[in-house]
């Protein structure tokens, strides 16, 4: 979780959202290739589980900055202590709250309201042929949504469940 410190007077406040040495002084990837926004029209809203496969995996910056989503991310790094291990969080314009995506995560998230934007920004471009995701409700992990999904797209619907020990058999995806 990243969170803005804010420095606030009569007018409101300003927070700085992003600064490369920071980032890179935390161990963070500080490099910006690409964003994003996401503008969802109807609460339940479900997007997701995308990841996109080395020698193309990217990390994220993610921020809600209309509305409110729930923000579920997957580690996918076999190496990782938290591997195959879900966090979801509430991310919202009133809360502020940015969530920081390492790369090898998968990605996906529900809205909580209508008319709700999320904002991305990426150390990666988007390649459609590295592009792969698994289905949202997989059993494997268990992921706690607070509500079923209302919107969904086929593709996101379609996904296959993941297979732990060769993730190289996931659907590959053919837009963002």
């Amino acid at each position: 979780m990243i969170e803005p410190e804010r420095l606030e007077d009569e007018r409101g406040f300003f927070a700085r959202s992003w600064c490369q040495n920071e980032f890179a002084e935390h161990g963070l990837n500080p490099d910006l290739v690409q964003c994003n926004i996401s503008f969802n029209r109807r609460k339940g809203t479900l997007r997701g589980m995308h990841f996109q496969r080395s020698p193309d995996g990217e990390t994220k910056v993610v921020r809600c900055t209309m509305g409110a989503i729930y923000d579920v991310i997957v580690d996918l790094r076999q190496d990782s202590p938290t591997y195959l291990r879900w966090l979801g969080v509430e991310l919202s314009a009133e809360n502020r709250r940015m969530l920081y995506i390492p790369e090898d995560f998968a990605h996906g998230f529900i809205t909580l309201v209508d008319s709700t934007e999320v904002f991305y920004q990426m150390s990666n471009r988007y390649v459609p042929g590295s592009a792969a995701g698994f289905r949202w409700n997989d059993p494997a992990f268990g992921i706690e949504w607070p509500d079923s999904p209302q919107v969904i797209s086929d593709r996101d619907n379609s996904y296959p469940d993941f297979e732990s020990e060769n993730s190289r058999h996931l659907q590959r995806s053919t837009s963002p």
